[in-house]
């Protein structure tokens, strides 16, 4: 028996199952972005930013720091006018400042979350591929490991990136500084100081990775047996993405909260060039949610990360799995065309 061709994997080469992701991506995040910015606005509303203070920006697919630079002068956390509720928001920013205004921010933070998620997702497709072969009678395991590897890589090779953005961000230094920016972290820290926030950030996407794609897979497995069906529909991606999504998010929501603290007082430090004094650890930080809020500190903002964890997740998977099968469509007719032609 030869070797794998390159479309022999899953049915579609790999840099298919990159367009596939990348346009899962990008839609994904026209989606769930306006959500999150409707919920910035609000918070500015209740409890304006000052300058120099950070808020986590989430465009469905990576969350991002940002700084505020002057006060409320930003237009994705400006509070212009008065909001009742999140409906009344959506209409009065749509009213007030045009459609556009409810994906404000949203560019800059696609240069880092496009290729994250493409990182991910092929990864993770490759490797499950490949351990599901070598794994035998624990096969059914191979979705478990593969999330976690996969979300290892892509966040390591982002987080640095993430890290130098935020710097040129609350410092106003051009791209053309990047280097130097880079070199003086180094100098100073050490290579490792790159890689800082990197611990909480795994602490939440590492098990949250391993459990939504074992459960994604199962739920879709199930899903196809009970309505009969060979390949998963649109509908059926869709459901088993939110479901995995939703179970993985309340799990995880505890280190998603440490996190979020994490990545705000990084962020503060660096928007005060206070970068080289080193930063609570994340076992800290816990202790002090619990000694300040008790352990319902962990738990905080429940229903807001389920509202914006779920459909992300469902968005995502089936947009990447609907990419995949019409590549996977397009092969196939491709290879039986010539087949077709030489018996003709």
């Amino acid at each position: 028996m030869s070797g794998p061709s390159p479309t022999a994997i899953n049915g579609i080469t790999p840099l298919q199952q990159m367009v596939a992701s990348c346009s899962g991506a990008i839609l994904t995040s026209l989606f769930v972005t306006p959500l999150d910015v409707v919920k910035i606005r609000l918070q500015a509303q209740k409890n304006p930013f000052p300058k120099g203070k950070c808020f986590v920006y989430c465009n469905g697919l990576m969350d991002h720091i940002c700084v505020c630079e002057n006060g409320n002068s930003k237009a994705w956390y400006k509070a212009p006018s008065h909001f009742n509720g999140t409906l009344d928001a959506f209409i009065k920013i749509v009213r007030q400042e045009g459609t556009k205004a409810l994906w404000s921010g949203l560019p800059p933070t696609l240069v880092m979350a496009v290729p994250a998620t493409v990182i991910y997702f092929t990864c993770y497709d490759q490797l499950c591929s490949a351990l599901r072969v070598r794994m035998g009678d624990y096969a059914q395991e191979a979705p478990l490991l593969a999330g976690a590897i996969a979300r290892v890589g892509s966040a390591t090779v982002i987080s640095p990136l993430e890290l130098i953005r935020t710097k040129l961000q609350s410092q106003k230094q051009s791209y053309r500084e990047l280097s130097d920016c880079i070199r003086s972290a180094v100098q100073s820290e050490g290579w490792l100081s790159l890689w800082r926030g990197l611990g909480p950030t795994l602490l939440r996407d590492v098990p949250f990775s391993a459990m939504y794609w074992y459960n994604y897979e199962k739920g879709k497995s199930w899903l196809c047996e009970r309505y009969n069906t060979r390949e998963p529909t649109f509908t059926i991606t869709f459901v088993s993405g939110a479901m995995s999504g939703s179970i993985a998010s309340i799990v995880t929501l505890p280190f998603d909260v440490v996190k979020t603290r994490r990545q705000v007082e990084l962020g503060e430090l660096q928007a005060k060039n206070l970068s080289c004094q080193v930063s609570s650890s994340t076992f800290s930080v816990m202790s002090r949610i619990v000694a300040q809020d008790g352990f319902g500190g962990l738990f905080a903002g429940f229903i807001p990360r389920l509202i914006k964890v779920a459909p992300a997740c469902a968005i995502m998977i089936s947009s990447y799995e609907f990419g995949k099968a019409f590549f996977r469509k397009h092969n196939q007719e491709r290879t039986l065309r010539p087949q077709q032609d030489n018996n003709t």
